[in-house]
């Protein structure tokens, strides 16, 4: 059910409430699929693609994925968007994780946020601490991960991915590739082994281009614990933040927090 609101934000007939902006990786083809199946009514989001930045670690590759987002943005603002989102889980993780954000809004004049920030700010929202993380990814990027979340105090108990990437950026383009049943299969590995080191608050299912939306429900209900993705992480959070908190609980535990103060 749509949240009562008050006068329209845009003279649009599908975007009268909110206009979200969304900036992915070049071969995603997973996030725009997902997003269409929960966005409310009387809202929309409208994409930019933009090259993949799987490492920013060094002052060189931050000023350009600084530059290439600056791009992406401008091109967005254009189209009178509310919220601006960077959907790449892997080239968002810095710390402090609003860091990006702040830069995102202060260069576009938009509301700026990213998916790393948004798996912590929703992380934070369940009360959930103790992790099983599961990835597409190879150990580079899953250590890269690791890195992240236990900096920002998050216990990860487990976190596994499916290798790809291993043998080079042109492998990513599987990631969308695989099937429902090797997500489920791959997630229920990734509790088994968070279980045997604690009790996991919650399983994350990492990668804006891993298909996941479908599982949700199920693997909530056979695991006892909220599962997020990091495409309905991304979604819930620029959703709150353009002033959207409809329940779209079809998406998982988290979304029935859309009303939650903070």
């Amino acid at each position: 059910m749509a949240e009562a609101t008050g006068a329209p934000r845009h003279l649009s007939a599908y975007s009268w409430r909110a206009r979200l902006g969304v900036i992915v990786p070049p071969t995603n083809t997973v996030n725009e699929a997902e997003w269409a199946r929960l966005m409310p009514e009387g809202t929309s989001f409208h994409t930019m693609r933009m090259s993949l930045h799987a490492d920013t670690s060094s002052r060189e590759g931050q000023r350009a994925l600084h530059d290439d987002l600056d791009k992406a943005m401008a091109e967005l603002v254009k189209a009178d968007v509310d919220v601006i989102a960077y959907a790449c889980t892997a080239g968002s993780m810095t710390h402090p994780p609003q860091s990006l954000p702040e830069r995102m809004q202060a260069a576009s004049g938009r509301t700026g946020l990213t998916t790393a920030a948004a798996i912590v700010t929703a992380l934070d929202a369940l009360a959930a601490k103790r992790l099983a993380v599961a990835t597409p990814y190879h150990e580079k990027l899953d250590a890269h991960e690791r890195h992240f979340l236990e900096g920002c105090g998050f216990e990860v108990l487990a976190i596994a991915g499916l290798g790809i990437g291993a043998g080079g950026p042109h492998e990513y383009v599987r990631i969308a590739q695989t099937p429902l049943d090797a997500v489920v299969a791959h997630a229920r590995g990734v509790i088994q082994a968070a279980r045997e080191s604690g009790r996991p608050d919650a399983l994350l299912i990492s990668c804006t281009d891993f298909p996941t939306l479908p599982m949700i429900r199920k693997l909530e209900a056979e695991f006892g614990i909220p599962v997020i993705s990091s495409n309905t992480a991304t979604l819930w959070h620029a959703l709150r933040l353009a002033g959207i908190r409809d329940d779209i609980s079809a998406a998982g535990r988290l979304f029935e927090r859309m009303g939650a103060a903070g």
